[in-house]
């Protein structure tokens, strides 16, 4: 007896895993948590739109949020770096600030840069609208990051009664690199930022896009961890992070004026992320892959086919 009732709870336990891993998400039914690429242009244009529709008061708060998380990570970056000596460390953390960002779905400039410009492509919203848009997340990005990077240097410096070490003395000096070091090169250094920062925001808005490939949570942490990798391990230029670096770096004691922080970065950074944003990532991804109304039957040329 004592048998056949071990053999009887056996099968109930069998029945009630089994049971349980057929009511998992996407499992014995065949399906993944994989969205194609035509789905994801469609998800980048309604993303776009829903983005115009905010009022200007979420905007500057949610881009403020956004540029006071990203500027948390960089400075978490830093801090490694200086620590490990190794700037690879820095860049393997770097990508928790933009994950964090999508997942709570904040507002960064940079982001709207690759889908905001494809509502308005489809005649669903105006340019006026959508610069308007662009310049409320622009002035919640610098809000969150300046706040965030006076806290820091606050905290550095103990109020500014300690000199600036470590990660202090490592954010004045990339500071200096990113403005007047640029100036000292002249029309080159102008030429190198603004193409530094096409580079940076290409890969940032196929992050925030790859992560519209998968509907799980750990599905969208991946996706846009590798290339936010790629941007920040390579040093390219991302308007938000120095919106948080430069003026931190000034508070410090860098020898940076407003100008040389304006005319030799953020204003050439934030056109060349717009380049990069829209015409590598958005608009690219939108032509190639947004749905096609079927071609009549009488047509006998091939029909353009999405890629998979």
């Amino acid at each position: 007896m004592r048998l056949a009732a071990l053999q009887q709870n056996g099968a109930v336990g069998r029945r009630s895993a089994s049971s349980s891993r057929s009511s998992w998400p996407n499992e014995g039914n065949g399906q993944m948590d994989y969205v194609k690429p035509t789905d994801v242009a469609a998800t980048m244009v309604s993303t776009g739109r829903g983005k115009l529709m905010l009022s200007p008061v979420d905007l500057v708060i949610r881009g403020g949020l956004a540029g006071a998380i990203l500027a948390a990570a960089t400075s978490l970056a830093f801090t490694a770096m200086v620590q490990t000596n190794q700037p690879l460390v820095g860049a393997l953390i770097f990508p928790v600030g933009l994950i964090l960002i999508v997942l709570l779905g904040l507002d960064l400039v940079t982001g709207s840069f690759g889908l905001l410009p494809l509502p308005w492509m489809e005649n669903q919203a105006s340019a006026k609208t959508m610069l308007a848009n662009w310049c409320y997340v622009f002035l919640g990005n610098l809000i969150g990051s300046v706040v965030y990077g006076s806290l820091l240097a606050i905290a550095l410096t103990n109020f500014g009664t300690a000199a600036p070490a470590g990660v202090a003395a490592k954010i004045i000096a990339i500071a200096q690199a990113k403005t007047t070091g640029y100036e000292a090169l002249g029309l080159a250094g102008m030429i190198t930022v603004f193409v530094k920062a096409i580079l940076c925001n290409w890969m940032v808005c196929l992050g925030i896009v790859a992560a519209m490939t998968t509907t799980s949570t750990i599905g969208k942490i991946v996706c846009a961890y590798m290339p936010i990798l790629i941007f920040f391990a390579q040093g390219f230029e991302h308007s938000v992070v120095n919106m948080f670096v430069i003026p931190t770096g000034m508070i410090m004691g860098a020898k940076i004026s407003i100008a040389d922080w304006w005319l030799w970065n953020q204003i050439p950074v934030t056109l060349g992320n717009l380049v990069g944003g829209f015409i590598f990532t958005g608009l690219a991804l939108y032509v190639t892959h947004k749905p096609r109304v079927a071609a009549p039957a009488s047509i006998t040329a091939p029909m353009q086919v999405p890629a998979e």
